[in-house]
């Protein structure tokens, strides 16, 4: 029970990466705001936590509303009177190379990605710092945040910039004695990725499992997918760990596909 008795705020929680460290949370003994676009899916996350004897609420939340995050973090606290842990997931992907690429699409990404990312964060942190308890800020990376890749233009910069609003919140929260890290997984067998497939093949011209073998785990040192397991217990991990001798840092998960 490494995080008995926290409150943790999760984005993009209903379902993927998100829905496993919910879960994964809830089991380490924390209270779980599983917050998400889907309410509906977010309830279903909630409902599985609960039956396995874990507290849990949905939150309907557009990470982009500063609205609809403010109301949310408001409404966490109001039931469980503060908040130790967040973790910024909601994300989005667009494949297309840049000289075609819309305006429209590169801001869509970038708004989920680090508008998102920046109005979870200025919610929590003014939590935070009212509790003088301290806290952590969790940020879902990529081996994108230290790598680029073809087609995934705005996907690569957000993940990059997720890496400076990471560093910046671990200096600025010291002092409160709020840490901040970044996950950053390689290629995780989701949805997103699952969509991801496809649309490399038929953009490179290339079979599917050409992408899978020869782009997404060409470099792993086993073949292997990263697993929604592995990035759970990593998130635990840095949300449990019990002092600033970890702030600030980069995390990678990826079997191999980037050593640092």
């Amino acid at each position: 029970m490494q995080l008995f008795d926290k409150t943790a705020l999760i984005t993009g929680a209903a379902g993927g990466i998100g829905r496993a460290i919910a879960e994964r949370f809830a089991r380490e003994g924390a209270r779980v705001a599983v917050a998400d676009l889907d309410l509906a899916a977010a309830e279903t996350t909630v409902e599985k936590i609960r039956q396995s004897g874990g507290q849990a609420m949905a939150l309907a939340m557009d990470v982009t509303d500063e609205a609809a995050v403010d109301a949310g973090v408001a409404s966490l606290v109001a039931r469980w009177d503060g908040l130790d842990v967040v973790v910024a997931n909601a994300g989005i992907q667009h494949i297309e190379p840049l000289h075609s690429l819309a305006f429209a699409d590169w801001r869509k990404v970038i708004a989920v990605h680090l508008d998102g990312a920046f109005l979870v964060t200025a919610a929590a942190l003014r939590q935070m710092y009212r509790q003088e308890q301290g806290g952590c800020l969790l940020y879902m990376g990529s081996v994108h945040s230290k790598l680029a890749s073809p087609l995934k233009a705005p996907y690569v910069t957000a993940k990059h910039g997720l890496l400076g609003l990471c560093r910046s919140v671990a200096r600025e929260g010291a002092a409160h004695r709020v840490r901040a890290n970044l996950i950053c997984p390689g290629f995780v067998r989701t949805p997103l990725v699952d969509r991801q497939i496809p649309e490399q093949a038929e953009a490179l011209g290339i079979s599917e499992e050409a992408v899978i073998g020869d782009i997404m785990l060409k470099d792993t040192v086993d073949g292997e997918f990263t697993t929604l397991e592995d990035i759970a217990e990593v998130a635990v991990h840095l949300a449990a760990f019990p002092s600033a001798a970890l702030t600030g840092q980069s995390v990678v998960a990826s079997h191999g596909w980037h050593m640092q």
